[in-house]
């Protein structure tokens, strides 16, 4: 909005300061404050009215140590993320970029979602909330959404090997002979995208069905979208099993974007994408913005969701958290990077598989269901264990942090 209108103003007029919505590090520097400022200062406003309509947590007895008093702390708080997100967003990025109306209708489509799924178990007194059936039809449906945009929008192409446009200086001193073998590579569609620690780091999704027939190229869209819908469940179910204990989703969520932040900033960047020799990504710098709001508002909101909570962001905010951090790794390219990046929301998902699929495996053979760990998701077993919740919450987040260094060593070890 902002930018926008920056934009007519230098067009028509002159006044000091006016080039400074060009450029991406000065609006992602405003969107962060911006968003930090709201989840802070507004959030505390937003928790109180949340205590007003009594819209509490229904905790379940599991045993577990200090459960028992976080029962009636306010819920929904996924509303403060959504709004501190949003509000900078709408000021500073260019909203007819494709890449931010596709975070925007994420961040509204999955706030939807976990927001039905806290009303029914606040209001409905259903502590299942929205049946399972009806968040995965959301998923696919978001799934469908971001595919179908991803793979037929002209705005999404990359460049292979771009050649760094020249300065008029630099173009002077090259002969007139030279100077016409300098061109710059055109944007063209594609599936490719990168593959960790190897070499040649790119595969093309079009490649699983172009082996059969080469010109069948065009219905990859059939390959291409079920991937992108078994991402966006996976990550968002992932997000919203880790969202625990206090702190845990949005701390871990927090470390998971900026690292998505430097990918995005790097892969849109002409010069850098060429330096590192990754895939250059027309378009995805402005998702910087989006990317600083978002983490601005995670950090915001940890200011009230650390130990102990003054409130929980539900379903509202970690299915949300989970959808974006998936479209953000579909954006970039950087998709097959999830397993490592977001190795803690990974491990949290295979302990409630490996806890369920063990049960029922050894209540069929045996008659008595028997379990793995003593409790799932894992951050439940260690607190069965005996670990106080900050303790694990913090060795989770430092846990990120390293898997967030071996994602980023990544750019130039292959």
């Amino acid at each position: 909005m902002l930018y926008h209108l920056f934009e007519y103003l230098e067009k028509n007029y002159t006044f000091p300061g006016e080039l400074l919505y060009q450029y991406i590090s000065f609006r992602s520097a405003m969107a962060i404050i911006f968003s930090l400022g709201i989840s802070t200062i507004y959030g505390k406003r937003i928790i109180n009215y949340l205590s007003r309509q009594q819209i509490g947590e229904s905790v379940r007895d599991l045993g577990l140590e200090g459960q028992t008093e976080k029962a009636g702390t306010p819920t929904m708080g996924g509303i403060i993320i959504i709004i501190a997100t949003l509000i900078p967003v709408l000021l500073f990025a260019k909203l007819n970029n494709i890449y931010v109306i596709l975070l925007i209708v994420t961040t509204l489509w999955m706030g939807a979602i976990g927001f039905l799924d806290d009303y029914i178990k606040t209001f409905r007194k259903d502590k299942e909330g929205l049946k399972g059936i009806f968040k995965v039809f959301g998923q696919v449906g978001l799934g469908v959404i971001v595919g179908a945009t991803l793979f037929f929008h002209p705005d999404i192409t990359i460049k292979e090997n771009p050649q760094v446009p020249l300065s008029a200086t630099a173009v002077e001193l090259i002969s007139s002979a030279e100077s016409e073998k300098i061109e710059v590579t055109p944007e063209e569609k594609s599936t490719k995208t990168t593959i960790p620690f190897v070499k040649n780091n790119e595969f093309d999704y079009a490649s699983l069905i172009t082996w059969i027939n080469p010109e069948w190229s065009k219905y990859a869209w059939l390959i291409f979208i079920p991937i992108v819908i078994f991402i966006v469940t996976a990550v968002s179910n992932g997000a919203n099993l880790t969202d625990g204990i206090d702190g845990l989703a949005a701390g871990t969520s927090a470390i998971i974007v900026l690292t998505l932040g430097l990918f995005a900033w790097v892969s849109g960047n002409i010069i850098f994408s060429d330096y590192l020799n990754v895939m250059y990504i027309p378009r995805t710098g402005e998702m910087t913005i989006y990317i600083s709001a978002f983490a601005g508002a995670l950090v915001g909101f940890l200011w009230y969701n650390t130990f102990p909570a003054q409130v929980f962001m539900g379903d509202t905010g970690s299915l949300t958290i989970g959808g974006i951090i998936a479209v953000l790794a579909l954006a970039t390219r950087k998709e097959l990077l999830i397993p490592i990046l977001c190795g803690v929301f990974l491990i949290e998902n295979l302990s409630v598989v490996m806890q369920v699929g063990w049960f029922k495996y050894t209540r069929k053979k045996y008659g008595e269901g028997r379990r793995v760990f003593l409790m799932s998701p894992l951050h439940h077993h260690f607190q069965k264990a005996g670990f106080h919740e900050s303790k694990i919450v913090v060795r989770f987040w430092i846990i990120g942090i390293f898997l967030a260094i071996v994602t980023i060593v990544t750019l130039k070890i292959r």
